[in-house]
This record gives C-alpha cells, sequence and structure tokens, in this order.
C-alpha cells in the first residue's frame, strides 16, 4: 500500500458539548442535500492537483506549515477489512471520510453572533474513489440521524460509552474524528483509508480570496438576535456577510436546518465553480490565497501529511471530471416517535449503499436517484443523470420538487 493510502489518524478527544437539537418536527421527505464540506474539499482537492502540476516549493512549503496532522489509528478497534488490491488495478479503491467542525471559538469565528465551547460536526461525507479512479461518489449522513454509538477511545486510552438513539454528530462532540470514523464502521462495515476534518472557520478567508461569491436572495434576511441583515437580490456576498448567509436559519426559507443545508449546497456549487474557472486560475495571489485559507481549515491524517499526497488525490478527482462526481445521502426517513421528532432514521436501503461502496461498485440508479453532480451550478433547477423529473413534469419547466427545495432553503426559484 502506498503511503498516501495509509490508515487513519490520532485525535485528542474534542470537549463535550451536547449536541444541536432539533425542535421543529419536520414530515417525511426527499433526502436532503448535505454535501457543502464535500464540495469545498474536492475544490481544495483539485486545486492542490494543479499546484502539483506548478511545482512550486516554496508554496509547498508554506502549505505544508499550514495542515494540522493527527494520528487516531490506536484508539480504532475492530475494523472492518479493507479491500485487496485486484490484480488488474493499478491502485486500491479509496474511503476518505470527511467531517466538518462546526466550531465556533476563537477570534472571528463567531459566526452569526453566537460561540461555543467546543466543536460540533453538522457534516459526515463519506468520499468514494474507484480503484480505476474513474469514477467517484460521496454518500453524505444526515448530523440528525439516530443510530447505536460504539464505545470509542480517547488519546488516552478511556473508553467512552456508546449509547442507543445516538444522534450522529454526538460522537464527534465526544471524541472528535476518532469516535466519528469508529461509529462509521461500526455501523456501515466499510473501512476508511483516510480522514479529513474541514473546519468551517477558514470558510471567510476562503471567500475573500476569490473575491466573493455571487448568490441570489428572494427576501431581505433580518435577524437582530444574531446580528444578521442582508438585502435581497443577486449580489456578490464576502467575509462575515458570507458566514451569516449560508448560517442564516430561522428566519429565511423554512427555517428548518434542512433547508439551511440546500442553501449552503448552492453557496459551495457556486464558490466551487468559480474557484477552478479560468479568472481564479489565472490570478496566482487568488490561487495561493485560496490555498493558504482552505488548508489551514485542514485536520488530516498521516497518509495526507503534506500538499503533495492531498494533491495526488486532488488530480484523481480533477481526471474524473467535477461533473462526473455524484454526491447521494444514505436512505432515511423522518423518525415518528414521541420525543424524537426532527430526527431521521436510515432505511433498510441503506445497507445496499454501503456494500456498493465496500465492493467498490458504482451506485445503481436506484441508489442514485436524485444524486446530484459536484459541477452543478446554483440556480440550474435541473436534476443530474441519476434523477428523474416529477411525473408530469415537462421537460422545458422546473420540477415542483426542485423549486419547492429551493424555496425552503430561501433560495431564488
Amino acid at each position: 500500500m502506498s503511503d498516501a493510502e495509509s490508515n487513519p489518524a490520532e485525535q485528542s478527544a474534542a470537549e463535550q458539548v451536547s449536541p444541536a437539537a432539533t425542535t421543529r418536527g419536520r414530515r417525511r421527505g426527499k433526502a436532503p442535500r448535505t454535501h457543502v464540506v464535500g464540495k469545498v474539499l474536492l475544490t481544495s482537492l483539485i486545486v492542490l492537483g494543479m499546484l502539483t502540476g506548478l511545482s512550486v516549493v516554496f508554496i509547498y512549503r508554506h502549505l505544508n506549515d499550514n495542515l494540522t496532522v493527527l494520528d487516531v489509528s490506536s484508539q480504532l478497534e475492530n475494523r472492518p477489512d479493507k479491500q485487496d488490491q485486484a490484480s488488474d488495478m493499478p491502485q486500491e479503491p479509496l474511503n476518505i471520510l470527511v467531517m466538518g467542525s462546526d466550531s465556533r471559538e476563537g477570534e472571528g469565528n463567531n459566526i452569526d453572533g453566537l460561540t461555543g465551547d467546543g466543536a460540533r460536526s453538522d457534516t459526515t461525507i463519506l468520499m468514494h474513489l474507484s480503484a480505476d479512479r474513474k469514477q467517484a461518489y460521496g454518500v453524505s449522513i444526515p448530523r440528525d440521524s439516530l443510530v447505536t454509538r460504539p464505545d470509542c477511545k480517547t488519546e488516552d486510552g478511556e473508553t467512552i460509552p456508546g449509547g442507543e438513539n445516538e444522534q450522529w454528530n454526538t460522537a464527534f462532540a465526544l471524541g472528535g474524528p476518532a469516535c466519528t470514523i469508529q461509529q462509521f464502521e461500526q455501523l456501515t462495515g466499510v473501512f476508511v483509508d483516510h480522514f479529513v476534518v474541514v473546519d468551517f472557520s477558514g470558510f471567510r478567508d476562503m471567500v475573500d480570496a476569490i473575491d466573493g461569491v455571487e448568490v441570489c436572495i428572494p427576501e431581505d434576511i433580518e435577524d437582530p438576535e444574531h446580528g444578521i441583515n442582508i438585502p435581497a437580490g443577486t449580489r456578490e456576498v464576502r467575509g462575515k456577510e458570507a458566514l451569516n448567509y449560508v448560517r442564516a436559519r430561522y428566519t429565511l426559507g423554512d427555517g428548518s436546518d434542512i433547508g439551511r443545508i440546500a442553501r449552503q449546497q448552492a453557496f459551495i456549487a457556486a464558490m466551487a465553480n468559480k474557484v477552478v474557472s479560468g479568472g481564479t486560475l489565472a490570478r496566482f495571489d487568488r490561487l495561493v490565497g485560496f490555498l493558504n485559507a482552505a488548508t489551514k481549515s485542514l485536520i488530516v491524517d498521516p497518509g495526507l501529511e503534506n500538499v503533495f499526497k492531498i494533491g495526488k488525490a486532488g488530480l484523481s478527482f480533477k481526471n474524473i471530471g467535477l461533473d462526473n462526481i455524484k454526491f447521494v445521502t444514505v436512505p432515511f426517513e423522518y423518525d415518528t416517535r414521541e420525543g424524537f421528532e426532527g430526527r431521521v432514521v436510515w432505511l433498510p436501503e441503506a445497507d445496499d449503499v454501503w456494500q456498493k461502496v465496500a465492493d467498490d461498485e458504482p451506485l445503481s440508479r436506484r441508489l442514485s436517484s436524485g444524486a446530484i453532480n459536484a459541477g452543478e451550478l446554483p440556480g440550474s433547477g435541473s436534476p443530474s443523470d441519476g434523477a428523474s423529473p416529477s411525473d408530469g413534469a415537462s421537460p422545458n419547466e422546473p420540477d415542483e420538487d426542485v423549486t419547492a427545495a429551493r424555496e425552503a432553503a430561501g433560495l431564488c426559484a
């Protein structure tokens, strides 16, 4: 196995915080598009891959110093078998567990006027890269998934007891990446080759480095309690305003976290496409500024300990192409039990998804129904190849489900 594909890695346990509780009841519905951090990572990987081709040594050294490398391998137990490299394949399949850290500690991190006492993870995505490097897809796990959380270890060897009917992101709050990896592997049977934690605190600098991102806001966003005031219209947002836009919840759309995630998805799609556009890549100052902010936001395992190794993975994604990288959400439905309003439970089809990952097989049309691709532009209103318009919808008219989802998220239809 190559150095770039060694086992994941060790992190000190995060301070315990209570997972965010969702008080709003929600009906059963389609899977949310919780792929924000995945697009941030893909964009960063691809641009790093391009920089690899430039062989700019002094930039490498600076970016390497930005990375935080952690080894959690000693904390992981009873791991699933790793798939052996096939004799007719030049490389092994690769599974990267991506976690978004929602820490609000530190200078400038009081996003939407709030502060916090630790790190939470609002996003978990398993990125799968096939052994032949011809396909890739991401499987997103809703943070409100109710699961049986296994015991896990801190870096000091202490045991954090597991529990039933636990919200997915509790594992990260209690034990950071190690407990999240332990939970993921135990529940899915999929071996994690690498992990990446993306800290959202670097988001503002990433947006500013590319001179802002254009968004379409259908109504004024006014939330005095959290210090948010953004006028309606199509406009470019930067800095703190961009952070407030992606964080706004209760005063925009249907007020749900699912709606906020969809809006974040659209924003990051716009950012990703701007980053890989000729205008950004042609500006060396913007390119370096974006990479500087991105690498400061990453915590990685030893197998991804420098930008050369990260860039190598990025080139694999680039060669596949953003338009050919699909994102799906693990099949789920809303829990109807009293006391669990707003939480979700995985459907039996989730086992089929994880088996495809473990076997290094593409997702079937059934499992990828409603998938989006990493190159999808916000406002297009068009589903990916894996999805079909609602029954009765004209090919020339927007899908009613897509329009409703955009309105719920507070996006222009």
